[in-house]
């Protein structure tokens, strides 16, 4: 059991880093949002973990 308190920081690590980045989402003209993007905007990418990167549609 000990070696749960060990393995859980090391998986929150790891969805860190695979993790995308806000500012790379701006700059390609989106924004973050929690969960799925709503209409009439369309995934591009990551902001992290739990966030996606929107853009949308109409400009």
């Amino acid at each position: 059991m000990k070696i749960l308190f060990l393995l859980f920081p090391l998986l929150l690590l790891l969805v860190q880093g695979a993790a995308g980045n806000p500012l790379l989402c701006r700059q390609r003209g989106g924004f973050c949002t929690f969960g799925g993007c709503r209409y009439p905007s369309t995934p591009i990418g990551r902001c992290s973990a739990v966030q996606t990167c929107c853009k949308s549609v109409w400009g």
